[in-house]
Formats: structure tokens, C-alpha cells, sequence
């Protein structure tokens, strides 16, 4: 009992410093300035949208880009990237006749040392010429119509050279509702928001799904090629910019009238899993040790204070229990803004230790592929740890 205890009580301390002293990263107002600041209506965007096997959500993704009402000039760039269902075809017949004009193009497969979806990305940048910004967003997601013009006119009232919005994912689902809010939650609890954004700070990451770049501040990075190896490309992507020089930002989507929103479908567990394990372990450098360092920071953070409460109650030992109670529920206010974000219960935050466990399984998970020789496994493709 009295290890338990003061296992609990280093729980409690890395909670007050997490609330009050780790850059906000739960709260959830890091968002678009509103109203949106007009682009200047002189400036070319390029959209970029890698696509592998994508045939299924492009129905209800690119139509919303094509139709961006946006001042300048803009046009889409749609690379495949060896699909082997009909995404070239249903992307063409979409752009058919299209306000915004609609390229489709692919690289083949990617040389020794690329991933996927980084030389489909380079591939589409030496495709689009010399334009001002290219936004880089991933297939799945759907777009609304002023979003090109909000990321523009933001980026260049605010000189930035990077500007990356966390897409909403979908939260149809009984796991969706249970495991999407924890995953951003986490990310903004390993890159917190407003650390990243701070020109002063190392902290620098991006999200993948929407990152509106500056053309000549890409280029001054080392362009894509920079860090065509990278799992977690994105991540690497808003490291590189700022590492350079280029200032970044990262924010949320707005609430729940549809912004920037995937809409690919996580049916079950399994799919969610998946979507995690991949790059878990890359997410720890391939490291062992820091993955045993991230199990034991997990079940000490996450699980202390619920066996703190369990234990205390069934042993009555009262200090015990009101002590696991009260770290709980620090945790769980922390979680309150994410769930009522995503449009879920308050009470719901209450589930964030069992979302954490399950998180912690799909890392183990995640260094087990990688140990067996699957490595970070996408859509038929396989990526061992970059070569030291």
C-alpha cells in the first residue's frame, strides 16, 4: 500500500506539471484566426494530393477542392501512387469540368530510400513549376470551400512559412469515439501546440493531412528529398521548415461545422490499430530503450491513479483512494476539452486511462512488427527503420 501510495503521489506531480506547465497542450483553442484574413489575391497555390488506393473517399474529398473559392490561382495536382483500384479514373472524371483545374499524374514506384507517399510528394512539387505556396493534403480529406483561402490569407498576414491544420477525424464509430479524441489528445501532449508555434522553441511538428508550405522556404529546407526516409513525414516535414529558419504553425480544425475533416471510416478496432502501430515505434526513433521508458511512463501517468482508487476502496485504505481519485480526476479535466471537441459527453473523459492502455498495447504492438521484419506496413508497402 505504501508503494502504491507514493507511486500515486510522482503520478499526482507529473499531472500539476502536465496542466499547468507543458504549453497548455489540452486546450483546444489553438484554432484559424477568425474572421479569415483575405489572401491578397495575387499569390498561386499548388494543391498537392498524394493518393494510393484511394478510389473509395475521393467521392467525397476532391470535389470540395475543386471547388475552392479562392482569389488567386490554384490548381490540383492528384499523384497516384500505384494504385491498383480505379483512383486515376474516378479522380479525372471528378475534375471533369472543374471550377479549380485538375492534373492527375504518377511517379512510379519509389527508388530505394523514398517512401511512398514522400516521392509522390516530390513528384507532384516538380511537377506544379514555380508557384507561391503548395498545399500538401492527404486524400481522405474533405475541404470547405473557403479553407484554401483562410490557410492562404493567415499564412501571409502572419509571414509564416509553414501552416499545418489538425485535421477532425471521424468519430462514427463505437472505437472511433473512444480512441480518435485520445490520439489527438496525445499528439498535442507530445508536441503541444502552442510550443510548436513559438518561434523561440525547439518543439516543431505539422499534421499531415493539411500543411500549407511556403514554396521558397521548402526549398531553402532541403525541399522534399530532405526527408524522403520519414515515416511520420509530417512530423518531419514542420521540423525541417523550422530547423531552416521558416516559421510554422499548427492548429486545429474548427469545431463542428466541417473545416478541414477526414472522412475515411475506421469500422472496427483492428483498423484503428493499424492506423497507430504503424508508425508507433518509428515515432521512438526504433528505439528499445525509450520504449521501455514509454511503457513505464504510460502505466505510471495513466494507470496509477485508477489502481491507486481500485485497491484503496477494496482494502480500505482511504488516503490510498482519495489520493487515486483526486489524480484521476486531474487527468481527466485535462481530457474534458478534446471529448467536448469531438462533440462527445464530458463524462466521457472519464475513459481516457482504458484509451491510454490501449494505446499502450498498440506501441508494444508496433516494436513487435517492427522486431518480426514488417516494419511501419502501409497499403502493401513496408518501411524498416531508416539506415544509421
Amino acid at each position: 500500500m505504501d508503494v502504491l501510495l507514493w507511486i500515486t503521489a510522482v503520478s499526482g506531480l507529473a499531472w500539476v506539471y502536465l496542466t499547468l506547465f507543458h504549453g497548455w497542450f489540452w486546450r483546444t483553442d489553438v484554432r484559424l484566426a477568425r474572421p479569415a484574413a483575405p489572401p491578397s489575391g495575387s499569390g498561386s497555390v499548388a494543391v498537392i494530393v498524394p493518393a494510393r488506393d484511394e478510389a473509395a473517399v475521393l467521392g467525397e474529398s476532391l470535389p470540395a477542392l475543386l471547388a475552392q473559392d479562392f482569389p488567386g490561382r490554384a490548381r490540383v495536382v492528384l499523384v497516384d501512387d500505384g494504385s491498383t483500384d480505379a483512383t486515376a479514373e474516378v479522380a479525372r472524371r471528378l475534375g471533369a469540368d472543374a471550377m479549380v483545374p485538375l492534373t492527375v499524374t504518377s511517379p512510379g514506384e519509389p527508388p530505394s530510400g523514398w517512401t511512398g507517399k514522400l516521392w509522390a510528394l516530390r513528384h507532384g512539387v516538380e511537377s506544379v513549376g514555380e508557384v507561391d505556396w503548395i498545399l500538401f493534403t492527404d486524400a481522405d480529406i474533405a475541404h470547405a470551400p473557403d479553407s484554401l483561402a483562410r490557410l492562404v490569407g493567415e499564412a501571409e498576414r502572419d509571414r509564416l512559412d509553414l501552416l499545418s491544420v489538425m485535421a477532425r477525424l471521424r468519430t462514427h464509430t463505437r472505437w472511433e469515439k473512444v480512441i480518435v479524441p485520445a490520439f489527438v489528445y496525445f499528439f498535442g501532449k507530445l508536441f503541444p501546440f502552442r510550443r510548436v508555434n513559438r518561434p523561440t522553441s525547439r518543439v516543431a511538428a505539422a499534421a499531415g493531412g493539411c500543411v500549407l508550405v511556403r514554396r521558397t522556404a521548402l526549398e531553402r529546407a532541403g525541399g522534399v528529398a530532405a526527408i524522403r526516409d520519414a515515416v511520420i513525414d509530417d512530423v518531419s516535414l514542420g521540423t525541417a521548415l523550422k530547423r531552416s529558419g521558416g516559421r510554422i504553425r499548427l492548429v486545429l480544425a474548427d469545431g463542428p461545422a466541417r473545416h478541414v475533416d477526414s472522412v475515411r471510416p475506421y469500422p472496427g478496432l483492428a483498423d484503428l490499430w493499424n492506423m497507430v502501430a504503424r508508425s508507433a515505434f518509428a515515432q521512438l526513433r526504433h528505439s528499445w530503450l525509450l520504449l521501455v521508458g514509454t511503457v513505464a511512463g504510460l502505466a505510471l501517468v495513466y494507470l496509477a491513479a485508477p489502481v491507486a482508487l481500485v485497491v484503496g476502496l477494496v482494502g480500505g485504505d482511504v488516503p490510498l483512494a482519495l489520493l487515486g481519485l483526486a489524480v484521476w480526476a486531474l487527468m481527466t479535466a485535462t481530457y474534458v476539452p478534446m471529448v467536448r471537441y469531438y462533440g462527445r459527453p464530458a463524462a466521457e473523459a472519464v475513459l481516457l486511462p482504458a484509451a491510454a492502455t490501449l494505446y499502450l498495447g498498440m506501441t508494444v504492438h508496433s516494436a513487435v512488427r517492427h522486431a518480426r521484419g514488417r516494419g511501419a506496413a502501409w497499403k502493401g508497402r513496408t518501411y524498416p527503420a531508416p539506415a544509421e
